[in-house]
């Protein structure tokens, strides 16, 4: 590794700016097109392959627990940043920036087009001119079950069995046990011993 790619690798991990290309950083380059071209053969895979699409979705990412289920399409930037627990289920879309470390835990639930991203700019132009970037993990605890279209941004962590209500923008580290939504989420209720008592409630009627 180079002095270059060094000190790129270094910021990323420290939430400093960075630009990932350019001279001395083409290791980070060959990084994101592997798990480009991994990603594509996942996408492109016959659903009945079942063995096959397993071993490919072990072959691109990090440590992945037992009976981790990923639909298709699915897109990463580099893959192997992100780990998985036990027992998780991904719907289609899932769309994963991981220039650094991604944790989702054991039991999660990931409704079809979520993001997750690690990774934003600055707010001021002249820091965003030559695509200066951040980075800020992201952990997923267990239990966790976010809903449909759900983002979650830089630095963010989802407590123990909390739930991210379909549409919301998380922005916040979310407590354990809670149910949030909105833009930006915000806490809606706890969850509570009543809810072990399922009974389907049908929407109201918008005033």
């Amino acid at each position: 590794m180079n002095e270059v790619e060094r000190e790129v690798r270094a910021r990323m991990r420290a939430q400093g700016l960075y630009n990932d290309e350019g001279p001395g950083l083409e290791a980070l380059v060959e990084e994101r097109q592997r798990a480009k071209e991994l990603t594509w053969r996942f996408n492109m895979m016959n659903p009945t392959d079942v063995a096959g699409r397993q071993a490919l979705a072990r072959e691109l990412f990090g440590p992945m627990g037992e009976r981790v289920w990923i639909e298709a399409p699915l897109q990463v930037s580099y893959g192997y940043n992100v780990s998985f627990g036990d027992d998780v289920f991904v719907n289609v879309g899932f769309t994963l920036v991981d220039d650094i470390e991604v944790t989702i835990g054991s039991r999660v639930m990931i409704a079809p087009n979520v993001t997750i991203t690690v990774t934003g700019h600055p707010v001021h132009p002249q820091l965003r001119a030559e695509m200066e970037q951040f980075s800020a993990p992201v952990v997923i605890e267990d239990d966790v079950w976010l809903g449909a279209h759900v983002v979650v941004l830089p630095g963010v962590t989802i407590g123990a069995g909390s739930i991210v209500a379909a549409g919301s923008v998380v922005t916040k580290n979310v407590p354990a046990g809670v149910v949030v939504g909105g833009v930006p989420a915000r806490v809606l209720r706890p969850i509570t011993d009543a809810d072990r008592e399922f009974a389907y409630r049908a929407p109201g009627t918008l005033a």
